[in-house]
């Protein structure tokens, strides 16, 4: 019998995964359903990440839907975001897609005995789900002084060009695995991610403080404030619930909007190279 997938981040999804059953710990927004269903999966449970503005943490489920996929998510306050083997062990079902109600999976299971019920069912690969445009885009408007501002949809849109700048990642604060060096990529001069509403021992913001210790400057915005896995909204809607000590120092503040936030960012850094 096939065995479920676990994963602490959608995006570690490849090609050889196609028709797979998997628990992969991102939110359930449409970009983290959108990359499950474009590497071919059978079935995928995510993480509510707090449901959120507009319901924007389970947003993907119903883009599985249309696809026939079965789609689950657990309830981020059982278990922690970014950690696959938390979620397995802890999880439980918050919200279930109609293609996955229909082989049994409930509200109220734990995520374990839901992706049994998934592997027993064998569901088909995905479809090819329609090309979706992944946002990364800098912001002319706010950059300055050869300091660049970069929103993107996720923060695995993170390019080595990126090092010493601001970014804003539609992405949830959390580290995968409990691992520090997850938390970004590249030594970036500053990062906004999404608080996915903190969660199970504050998973949704442990970012910040791994963020700290390489001297990032790291805030994460409201998940009632944006839609997570929305770059845009992080950018037009998003206010900060959380900055560590390195974002403090240089001028980022709870209560900021993720515009004033980078602004205060981009002067800093442009004094640091003056």
């Amino acid at each position: 019998m096939q065995v479920p997938v676990i994963l602490d981040s959608v995006t570690h999804l490849t090609d050889a995964h196609r028709g797979a059953v998997t628990y992969s710990a991102s939110h359930g927004g449409i970009y983290a359903a959108y990359y499950a269903a474009a590497k071919g999966v059978g079935a995928v449970i995510l993480n509510d990440a707090g449901i959120g503005r507009e319901q924007a943490g389970i947003a993907g489920l119903e883009l599985l839907d249309q696809l026939g996929v079965p789609g689950a998510a657990v309830d981020n306050w059982t278990c922690r975001i970014g950690d696959g083997k938390d979620g397995l062990a802890r999880g439980i079902i918050s919200t279930v897609n109609e293609a996955a109600a229909r082989l049994g999976v409930a509200v109220g299971m734990s995520c374990k005995d839901a992706l049994a019920k998934l592997i027993a069912a064998a569901p088909p690969p995905s479809p090819a789900p329609k090309a979706e445009q992944e946002f990364r885009f800098e912001v002319p408007e706010a950059s300055r002084d050869g300091v660049k501002v970069v929103v993107m949809d996720s923060i695995s849109l993170v390019k080595p060009e990126d090092a010493g700048q601001i970014i804003v990642a539609a992405s949830h604060g959390g580290i995968l695995g409990g691992r520090p060096e997850t938390a970004v990529k590249v030594d970036v001069y500053a990062a906004v991610v999404n608080d996915a509403a903190r969660g199970l021992d504050d998973a949704g913001i442990s970012r910040l403080p791994a963020l700290d210790a390489r001297g990032i400057a790291g805030a994460c915005v409201s998940a009632f404030s944006c839609r997570i896995g929305d770059g845009r909204s992080h950018w037009g809607d998003g206010y900060i619930s959380a900055v560590n000590a390195t974002a403090h120092r240089r001028g980022g503040r709870v209560g900021q909007n993720t515009r004033e936030f980078a602004a205060a960012m981009v002067t800093a850094r442009a004094k640091e190279l003056a």
